[in-house]
């Protein structure tokens, strides 16, 4: 019942952190997006070159920060990988065919009626 317990909070800490670097990778790309747009918009209104200047120069803080978190939880992932090895009953369990992490976002596995 305990080992059970605690694979059950070990898959939804690695679920967890799956969907934590999904969404700092999501966030990465709809920033690059709104750069995209804002440089799109600055050439259609053919404002002067240092009218969106300090605008991107923002962005650029928010993606280096982004990028930043994106690498502490790597760092993350990595130390929980470690710890799994110290945790009994977490020595040898696998999410998956091979990989460690569970790979659906949904936590929803494919059920078949075995007759």
């Amino acid at each position: 019942m305990r080992k059970h317990q605690i694979e059950n909070a070990a898959f939804e800490v690695a679920t967890q952190v799956r969907a934590v670097e999904d969404s700092i990778d999501a966030a990465l790309s709809e920033v690059a997006e709104l750069q995209a747009r804002i440089m799109r918009a600055n050439s259609v209104a053919r404002v002067g070159f240092g009218t969106v200047h300090p605008v991107l120069e923002e962005l650029a803080a928010a993606v280096s920060g982004l990028v930043e978190a994106r690498g502490s939880v790597v760092g993350c992932h990595t130390a929980l990988a470690e710890a799994k090895g110290k945790v009994p009953g977490l020595r040898t369990v696998s999410f998956g065919e091979g990989s460690e992490c569970p790979d659906q976002k949904t936590g929803l596995a494919d059920l078949r009626i075995v007759a």
